[in-house]
């Protein structure tokens, strides 16, 4: 790849680090926010989705085709959704280039408005190839593309929930905000290296931030990120790490609309694990009114949004392959303080938008002139035993019970010690009622063997007794030892 002529020098590009990053993130947040949208002509964003689709980057055009490497980045056009370009720049041991654009690296297809593109127009965003599979095929294993969202895969993944830089005011009644990469630092990666690291500058009219992305694909693709924030001016609510997935319907959701399908979700649950060690799952739903759940803690030890159930027969879609799309798990690599994970569930009438997002909310407010800093590591995988180590929940399903005013829960516990346990041994479901007798009443509850699913199964019916949400949490013991990790679920009015 020929690349532009302008470019710093060899010392400065070996040097290239997060600190070069922050100290251009650090003067932006100190000037007025510029607006980047009008760079893209209107034309181009008024475009079909099956013509932006047809625009394809030629793959013998891809940085680093023509290096010992066996990562490849290839980019994304402008147009549709994407109103604005970033600036793409590769640091190699000569200096660091700007990756320039032309509308000759792309293939148009059945499209006849190729030579109205502009020369120098710029690219949308850009995704990442590494042989994961075979070592002669270059699959895609993470993409940025669109605001500040990137998205990845494990091995015999295919593409599902995204991540983000930063979030904004999720879920507050003046509107939420969302920053963007403007502009990207690729590193070239040596012979045989199985890791490739990026830099990128954020920006947005409440903040700016500089980021290194260390990425790492195989069976789980870890990313582990670095993130150095500047804030222009206060904002309500900072949400570091976030996490943005669709629940549309699943086994637990009292359906009111006609779908084939079983179940349709990215995601069907969030995972927390705390500092004391309890382990915590809440399954997703699909609410009537926007819903937002807070887990206070402190120094928490991981939390994502998994897609646990993997049975092609609970989604029967032969197109979106839901059983294989990724779970999502961060880990903070620096203790966080106090503050909550929340996880925010909001109404839709379909599968095409994502409507549940997860992310973690410092106690301590952002204040400008105080720069913040965070580092994490980001796994994409399908299954890890270890994520509890112990018995999960499996299964989660609902109905109007037996008894008036009630709600009934059919909860299938499996894995760790479960299989193991005798069937003549008495385990015990733990049920709490969080607000105690005056928030609802317990009814009948029992736990059984369940043979089918190698685990135990747990049910009860509950009757509130206040129009206001009621949380619930469960869990199973056998010879007062827990065996699973903690069930939570709030009933809404």
């Amino acid at each position: 790849m020929v690349l532009g002529v302008a470019s710093l020098p060899a010392a400065r590009a070996a040097a290239f680090d997060l600190d070069e990053v922050a100290g251009q993130a650090r003067k932006l947040a100190a000037e007025p926010y510029q607006d980047p949208r009008g760079q893209v002509p209107d034309w181009l964003l008024k475009i079909t989705y099956d013509q932006w689709r047809d625009i394809r980057f030629r793959p013998e055009r891809a940085l680093w085709h023509d290096h010992r490497s066996a990562f490849r980045v290839q980019f994304f056009h402008p147009g549709l959704y994407y109103d604005r370009t970033v600036k793409v720049n590769v640091v190699k041991a000569d200096g660091v280039h700007p990756v320039p654009f032309s509308p000759s690296w792309f293939d148009y297809g059945k499209n006849d408005f190729a030579s109205k593109v502009p020369q120098g127009l710029g690219y949308a965003g850009f995704r990442i190839h590494y042989p994961i599979k075979t070592r002669d095929y270059y699959d895609e294993v993470i993409v940025f593309l669109g605001a500040s969202y990137f998205r990845s895969v494990g091995k015999d993944q295919v593409f599902g929930l995204s991540a983000r830089g930063i979030a904004i005011d999720t879920a507050e009644s003046r509107g939420e905000e969302f920053p963007w990469f403007k502009e990207f630092w690729l590193v070239t990666p040596p012979p045989n290296a199985k890791e490739v690291t990026l830099y990128a500058l954020l920006d947005s009219p409440s903040l700016t931030g500089a980021y290194r992305f260390a990425v790492g694909p195989g069976d789980q693709t870890v990313v582990n990120v670095d993130c150095r924030l500047f804030l222009r001016k206060e904002v309500r609510k900072l949400g570091i790490a976030p996490l943005n997935s669709m629940f549309f319907h699943g086994e637990n959701t009292v359906r009111t609309f006609s779908d084939f399908r079983p179940e349709s979700h990215d995601s069907d649950g969030a995972l927390i694990t705390f500092a004391t060690g309890e382990w915590l799952w809440r399954p997703l739903d699909n609410p009537r009114t926007l819903h937002v759940s807070a887990f206070q803690t402190e120094n928490p030890k991981g939390f994502g949004l998994l897609q646990r159930d993997r049975d092609f027969d609970h989604y029967q879609d032969l197109e979106t392959q839901a059983e294989r799309r990724p779970s999502a798990w961060v880990v903070p690599r620096q203790d966080w303080g106090a503050g909550r994970i929340e996880v925010v569930e909001i109404p839709t009438n379909g599968d095409v938008n994502d409507n549940v997002v997860a992310y973690w909310v410092p106690e301590k407010p952002a204040k400008p002139g105080e720069p913040m800093a965070f580092s994490y590591s980001l796994s994409w995988y399908d299954d890890d035993p270890t994520r509890p180590p112990g018995g999960r929940a499996v299964a989660t399903r609902r109905d109007n019970g037996t008894a008036k005013d009630a709600q009934r829960f059919v909860i299938d516990f499996a894995g760790g010690k479960l299989g193991t346990i005798p069937t003549d041994r008495v385990v015990r479901g733990v049920v709490t009622v969080v607000g105690g007798e005056d928030a609802g009443e317990l009814l009948d509850q029992q736990v059984v063997s369940n043979p089918f699913g190698h685990g135990w199964r747990l049910s009860f019916q509950v009757r509130p007794k206040k129009r206001e949400p009621l949380e619930l949490r469960a869990f199973l013991d056998e010879g007062g030892e827990a065996r699973t990790e903690t069930w939570s679920y709030v009933i809404l009015p």
